[in-house]
């Protein structure tokens, strides 16, 4: 009976025996006194221990709950086991083999029937519930398998509409292109007339001039071929690292965008060589002008480079005599220890910058009629002869006379004579 009161059933089969150990005879000695005890068609051993195995297994379900029992067959087996191997100790009996059965209903208590129905509705219900989960999974992916197939051939369409697109756009490309051309041929060879002129005004001007001009023109013109070929060579390394870039990031919903920018690029380009063209033209047509006006104005840029190299000479020695006195500060701040106030006594004093404040002052009273204050440090008792007298006198002058010098000019004593309060 467990510990719910329920009765059940719980066949087993033991194999018991007497212990047999080579080292240890205690076991047999215990054996042989229950032996001795018991008749020879007795069933007193028998009876003990059928015995002990009831008590304790009755003991132990006691302890325990039918849930318990039944999911935890196993470690109900070795409990039992090991309690009635414990009292058939003392009997020098041991289980040499021991096999628990089904666990059965008393009649009248069918728990385990009930439960193996229990267990049975269970797996019925989750099995339905499995089917009905896998008929709705079927029509799910039915209607997505339908909706891909929609949905792609909607996207097939878009993609053919695009590529459509984009061959008309490269056809208009070509055609835009060409006109281009066209009229970039047409400005060049007026441009060529006009550089014809311009070399036939440039041959009156006078050989000389024009050898000069023509190697002027020359450099000019690497110079200028130079930037041209590089603007190329950057346009293709653009236009390369623009292509690699697309057929790495793009994907096919940019392509209508991609054909937008392509019609826009090949407006810009169409402007670009018409501006191009305007440029090279004007170009040229100053070029025939500036030919009459370059005598004088290499005249007045040797001129003017002459002025901006004096300029420059009186610049860097400017500059050089700064960083001179830079240096020339930054050793004598060095050598007082980085004191500033230091420093400033000293060019105030270098400079004669105290005499200047002197005579300013002497101007500034000059005609006045100051108040002349006189300071008197007593009837000089004490101080010994005029020697001392004088210098005690000029001691006692120190103090008002820098109290003057500060309130006239803000300027502080140099620290080594002084301080104010």
């Amino acid at each position: 009976m467990s510990a719910e009161k329920l009765p059940f059933c719980l066949p087993a089969v033991f194999t018991i025996g007497p212990k047999v150990d080579e080292k240890n005879y205690e076991s047999l000695i215990k054996y042989a006194r229950l032996v001795s005890n018991s008749g020879k068609e007795s069933t007193y051993i028998q009876d003990l221990v059928k015995g002990v195995i009831e008590g304790e297994t009755r003991v132990l379900a006691a302890s325990m709950t039918m849930e318990q029992i039944f999911k935890g067959t196993k470690e109900f087996k070795q409990e039992v086991f090991d309690k009635v191997q414990l009292e058939l100790n003392q009997f020098g009996l041991y289980i040499y083999n021991a096999n628990v059965k089904q666990l059965v209903d008393v009649p009248g208590h069918e728990y385990f029937s009930y439960l193996s129905q229990k267990t049975q509705m269970e797996a019925a219900n989750q099995a339905r519930i499995d089917v009905a989960e896998a008929k709705m999974k079927g029509e799910i992916g039915a209607k997505l398998r339908d909706g891909e197939t929609k949905k792609n051939a909607a996207k097939i369409d878009a993609e053919t509409l695009i590529v459509s697109t984009k061959r008309q756009g490269e056809s208009k490309k070509e055609q835009v292109k060409v006109r281009t051309e066209v009229e970039i041929f047409e400005k060049e060879r007026e441009a060529e007339v006009v550089e014809a002129n311009a070399e036939l005004a440039r041959k009156k001007a006078g050989w000389s001039q024009t050898a000069r001009l023509a190697e002027v023109e020359a450099e000019k013109a690497v110079a200028i071929r130079e930037v041209e070929l590089q603007m190329e060579v950057e346009k293709k390394k653009a236009f390369l690292q623009t292509a690699k870039l697309k057929a790495e990031l793009l994907s096919k919903a940019n392509v209508e965008y991609d054909i937008k920018v392509q019609e826009a690029n090949a407006q810009l380009y169409r402007r670009q060589k018409e501006a191009e063209a305007e440029l090279f033209e004007s170009q040229k047509k100053a070029e025939a002008q500036k030919a009459s006006a370059d005598a004088e104005l290499y005249t007045r840029q040797q001129t003017a480079n002459s002025e901006l190299y004096a300029k420059q000479k009186e610049a860097e020695g400017v500059a050089t005599i700064g960083k001179a006195e830079a240096t020339y500060l930054g050793s004598i701040l060095k050598e007082v220890n980085h004191n500033y106030y230091a420093l400033r006594d000293y060019m105030m004093i270098n400079n004669g910058t105290y005499k200047e404040i002197a005579n300013i002052n002497a101007q500034a009273v000059n005609g006045m009629q100051p108040k002349i204050s006189i300071w008197s440090g007593g009837n000089g008792d004490g101080e010994g002869g005029s020697g001392l007298k004088d210098v005690a006198s000029l001691y006692r002058m120190l103090p008002p006379l820098l109290q003057t010098v500060q309130e006239q000019t803000g300027m502080q004593p140099p620290a080594w004579l002084g301080t104010l309060p």
